[in-house]
């Protein structure tokens, strides 16, 4: 068999629904596997599942030898990130490194191997990019709550410190209790506690909680949502784009083809 038949035939395969299909579900049962391993199990069935860990390591290798052989440009195979990363799991967690010093990243690896359902599902590949493109925005966003959440802070320090200092001592203390305040953990009885003293604090805990829970909240929603939409459309017009140019292709070959026939009439004649 021709490499170029058999890139054709692994393509194919990688492409393939059902292919994927599989890839996932061992992705999950490599994620069962290792959460099989933090049960107290007999020794017998733990050595099972150590083999059976070893053989999902073979396949993710044979999955990305049949993802490479079946890239049409391989010079650009390992300028995608996802296919580093699939790569740098596969590869690390092929190392024997259970009985060494660095069991433990071996370990951490194999739980890794969880995250290539991002690379292989193309909806969480979109989620995942539409939250790093976010990022940016979201730092300014983070930036205005900080600020918020020090004002708040200095005056909870300056007012109840002497009611429950274990709550509002110094300024990173009242940090967070106030971050306790915004997730809505016990935050009453934190409430409660000022207003024995300052009947009125409960001005205080209802504007930190609508500027951070509520404003706040709501506008990283919104920037998240409109870089999702963003990437989507983005994604569509790249499909379009290459549907487009398939069709290019496709009628200049008919145009050549057509070309070539009227040539061969006139040199009958």
């Amino acid at each position: 068999m021709s490499m170029e038949s058999l890139q054709t035939r692994f393509f194919e395969l990688r492409s393939n629904r059902f292919f994927e299909l599989f890839v996932v579900s061992v992705i999950l049962f490599s994620a069962l596997v290792i959460g099989a391993k933090t049960y107290d199990i007999p020794e017998n069935v733990l050595t099972a599942i150590s083999w059976l860990d070893t053989g999902i390591t073979l396949f993710f290798l044979v999955e990305i030898t049949i993802r490479f052989i079946g890239e049409p440009d391989k010079k650009h195979f390992f300028k995608n990130p996802w296919n580093l990363f699939d790569t740098l799991i596969v590869v690390v967690s092929l190392i024997p490194i259970q009985d060494s010093e660095m069991a433990l990243v071996g370990r951490l690896i194999r739980i890794f191997r969880v995250l290539r359902m991002v690379s292989i599902v193309p909806e969480l590949r979109l989620l995942l990019n539409s939250l790093i493109k976010a990022l940016p925005q979201l730092g300014y966003v983070i930036l205005l709550m900080f600020i918020i959440f020090y004002i708040y802070a200095a005056i909870g320090a300056s007012f109840f410190a002497n009611i429950n200092e274990s709550l509002w001592g110094d300024i990173s203390i009242a940090m967070l209790t106030l971050f306790r305040v915004m997730t809505f953990e016990d935050w009453t009885d934190v409430m409660y506690e000022t207003m024995a003293v300052y009947p009125f604090s409960w001005l205080f805990y209802l504007t930190f909680i609508f500027l951070t829970t509520f404003a706040f909240l709501n506008m990283v929603i919104g920037i998240v949502v409109n870089v999702m939409e963003n990437e989507h459309a983005q994604e569509e017009k790249e499909k379009a784009l290459a549907e487009g140019q398939l069709t290019i292709e496709d009628l200049s070959n008919q145009i050549e083809e057509l070309k070539a026939l009227i040539e061969e009439k006139h040199r009958d004649k």
